[in-house]
């Protein structure tokens, strides 16, 4: 049996990435998503069942889903809980996937663990025809089990119905946002949408959903009521006095963490959890306290610089409605955005939300999924009516250095880098930063 070391570690994860492929790196195809609940039980099951073994709570939304997970396992983790947190993707090291939050600190998994379970389990997976992100999800599983947590936090990967994630029975099923992304694999329309994230409900277990809008809550309603599941939608619920102190303090900075921290807290109010001193600061300081990145996060005041994942339409609706806002308002005197995208990605629907007076600099992390950056200019040079300038760096390190050069030029300008999850992890991974 192959022993431990930083070496083996390492060839490990490259073996992981081989034996199973990830839609992270390769897209969506046959091999990297599966949907569908009868594998992931069957392995479960081999394992004996871990997520059956502490509380849990279940998180699906198009976005969103990561800040509100992030939150409420910093808050659920304040009541004194040990909790467990698994999220996706990761930006940098695969076990940013699993934390446990203990005395205010979040705990990545260690290699030991993860080399331990892939060593015994790798080849019965295999056999089973596991897809990455089960394997990743069983283990984040078996590992909380192993760390005895009292509960744990658990992102969907994707939509909800048919996700890997979806054999466990939480105490709380959480739906962030409605929005339009991954329409081959959810559906074309929203209401399509909303079935498929709205089969995490199960019976007799409470569910809260963001947001109230024609277009979707008769889909909850209806789900809801046929599982006996009591309905909360966040924007509904009453907001409670410390809404605007927390959202004041939080090291989350975005705008859009408005409507996230109304869900957060619905969703603590079903759970029983009152919004005392220490489960507020645990909520106003989730960034640091879960090291969670990419969230509209400051990585320089000078020049400002912001990294955001943010990359199908309904997130940057808001990004870049928020970087207009801080124009207009004088915060800020000029734009440059560092941009790439996947190819799998609704350009089309995102060229008429890009600023018109941004300077853009188009680019191309390396992965497999990026559309190339001459491709992405062809694009938006035909979609995108109006900017200050637009020029293709396919490399990001480059690209974001050619945006500091230009950024010399002006008085308080602000960058943006994002469009993509491997853009901000490739200009992470540049800076030689390490979470």
């Amino acid at each position: 049996m192959e022993i431990y070391s930083d070496k083996s570690y390492a060839a490990l994860i490259e073996r992981m990435w081989e034996n199973f492929p990830s839609v992270q790196t390769a897209g969506f195809n046959s091999a990297t998503f599966k949907p569908g609940l009868s594998r992931m039980k069957e392995a479960a099951a081999l394992l004996g069942n871990p997520q059956d073994k502490y509380d849990t709570v279940h998180v699906a939304g198009t976005n969103g889903k990561g800040s509100v997970a992030n939150m409420l396992a910093s808050a659920i983790a304040a009541t004194g809980r040990k909790t467990g947190l698994y999220t996706s993707p990761h930006i940098l090291d695969f076990r940013e996937r699993m934390r446990i939050i203990k005395d205010g600190k979040a705990y990545l998994v260690q290699k030991e663990f993860v080399f331990d379970f892939l060593t015994k389990w790798t080849q019965t997976f295999k056999d089973l025809g596991l897809s990455f992100f089960e394997v990743s999800t069983l283990m984040a599983f078996a590992w909380f089990q192993n760390e005895k947590v009292d509960s744990a936090v658990i992102e969907v990967g994707l939509g909800g119905r048919l996700d890997s994630t979806n054999i466990i029975t939480p105490k709380v099923s959480v739906i962030t946002s409605i929005g339009l992304d991954h329409c081959a694999i959810l559906g074309n329309t929203r209401e399509a949408i909303a079935a498929e994230k709205a089969g995490i409900i199960k019976d007799g277990v409470p569910a809260v959903v963001g947001e109230k809008d024609a277009e979707t809550s008769g889909v909850f309603e209806k789900i809801a009521s046929e599982h006996g599941s009591a309905l909360t939608f966040a924007d509904q619920a009453a907001v409670s006095a410390r809404f605007d102190e927390i959202l004041a303090n939080m090291d989350l900075l975005g705008e859009y963490q408005r409507p996230n921290l109304r869900t957060v807290l619905a969703v603590l109010d079903v759970l029983g959890i009152s919004l005392g001193d220490e489960v507020a600061l645990a909520i106003e300081h989730t960034a640091s306290r879960m090291d969670f990145h990419g969230r509209w996060e400051k990585v320089s005041d000078s020049p400002l610089t912001i990294c955001d994942i943010g990359h199908n339409p309904p997130a940057l609706v808001k990004n870049f409605g928020q970087l207009r806002d801080m124009l207009e308002r004088g915060e800020v005197d000029s734009l440059i955005i560092v941009y790439g995208v996947m190819a799998d990605k609704d350009f089309d629907s995102i060229a008429h939300l890009m600023p018109a007076e941004a300077d853009y600099i188009l680019t191309a992390p390396h992965s497999q999924r990026s559309l190339a950056a001459d491709e992405l200019a062809r694009k938006f040079r035909s979609l995108v009516k109006s900017c200050k300038s637009m020029r293709v760096v396919p490399d990001v390190g480059e690209a974001v250095a050619a945006a500091r050069q230009m950024s010399l030029t002006r008085k308080k300008p602000l960058i943006y880098i994002g469009g993509s999850t491997f853009v901000v992890a490739e200009y992470f991974s540049r800076e030689k930063k390490s979470f």
